[in-house]
């Protein structure tokens, strides 16, 4: 552990770095040439999402999930956003209506200010976290919009390169697991809630009837690390790739001892919310899972996929229940990642947007402005 605090302290340059290398030939000479047409305008208006099945975790279950929707309108071009709040980021319809009722836009009237823009908002007060996504991933799909251009194109990644999206089964039953797998057969990685008693049936009833990889989410719902590393040992056995958050993130010297003695990668979700959070992560976990509503959006995102490559740990996209609009926001950094849990919009039933595609259980971006989005439903 010692030497991981040194490396920690000694990483300031190291952080300064990997951020820098975030900025775009293309974005630069796009702005240069940008004459300012107006002010900024941003609308918002609360919506619920329908899930298909009863979601359940370690910790609790639900069949909606509330989410706010954000346009920003810039000189007749519309940017879409989105917060999206699962109980457990402590954010809901009245916190982000309250929060985005106080952000003033129309102080600014050069959309390129996004760095300046996103600023002020984050000042604005502390936490809110999806609140200030949806307003930053607006922003990028506006000045995407504008550009003409895709945000991966814009980052200048590979579109071919995007990762396979894992389908996520949550906790139940074993008819409806088994009912669940079946729906999830495009998909060629399975991520599975566990964390209760139920974890063995759960993975055993799986692969009674497939034997395709998988991925384990545990929330957290493992608090003895010999316990943890057994079962690490177990489901290494049945074809498990990775495990995300097995222990509370409270207990980081039991999590860095799993991850040293674990046969497979550990990921840190709840224990890695923000850029300053993934030096903190730096061997306790193998890698991150980064997510837009945790990290205020693309633009912050951006920046910890940066700052974890520099330091060689693996990378998973990641999102909570959303629409379209968020889910096509974080497929933007896909082809930079080893995996992507994208399948938000999957597992909901009134979709308002058609954006990133699942093809052949893989990430499929398109050459669209922005964040390639199409409005197909009103709300």
């Amino acid at each position: 552990m010692s030497n991981r605090r040194d490396f920690i302290k000694s990483s300031a340059v190291l952080a300064g770095t990997s951020i820098a290398l975030g900025s775009s030939p293309l974005l630069t000479s796009a702005r240069e040439k940008f004459a300012s047409k107006g002010k900024l305008k941003l609308r918002f208006k609360p919506y619920t999402l329908q899930l298909k099945h009863v979601f359940t975790l370690s910790n609790s279950s639900r069949t909606t999930t509330p989410v706010v929707l954000t346009e920003i309108e810039y000189d007749g071009i519309v940017g879409y956003g989105e917060a999206s709040m699962p109980p457990y980021l402590g954010e809901s319809h009245e916190t982000v209506l309250k929060f985005l009722a106080k952000v003033d836009l129309s102080k600014f009237d050069d959309p390129f200010e996004m760095e300046n823009i996103l600023n002020y908002v984050d000042h604005i007060e502390e936490g809110n976290k999806a609140a200030k996504a949806s307003i930053d991933i607006a922003l990028h799909d506006l000045v995407g919009k504008i550009m003409k251009q895709p945000w991966y194109k814009i980052w200048g990644y590979d579109p071919a390169k995007t990762p396979n999206t894992s389908y996520t089964i949550g906790i139940d039953t074993p008819e409806v697991i088994r009912q669940k797998v079946k729906e999830a057969n495009p998909y060629k990685m399975l991520k599975v809630k566990l964390g209760r008693d139920t974890d063995k049936m759960m993975i055993e009833t799986i692969r009674s009837v497939t034997d395709k990889p998988i991925c384990v989410d545990v929330n957290q719902g493992w608090k003895d690390k010999q316990f943890a590393l057994d079962m690490a040992n177990w489901l290494h056995e049945r074809n498990v790739v990775f495990l995300e958050q097995p222990m509370p993130k409270e207990q980081i010297d039991d999590m860095a001892w799993l991850t040293e003695h674990s046969p497979m990668p550990t990921i840190g979700d709840e224990a890695v919310q923000r850029l300053g959070d993934v030096m903190k992560a730096y061997k306790v976990y193998s890698g991150i899972n980064i997510k837009l509503m945790k990290c205020t959006g693309m633009r912050e995102a951006h920046k910890m996929l940066e700052l974890g490559r520099a330091l060689n740990m693996k990378i998973m996209i990641g999102c909570m229940t959303e629409t379209s609009c968020a889910i096509s926001a974080a497929s933007q950094l896909a082809p930079m990642t080893d995996w992507a849990d994208l399948d938000g919009a999957l597992l909901i039933s009134n979709d308002v947007y058609k954006g990133m595609e699942v093809m052949n259980g893989k990430v499929t971006l398109f050459d669209q402005p922005g964040l390639g989005l199409k409005k197909i439903a009103n709300y």
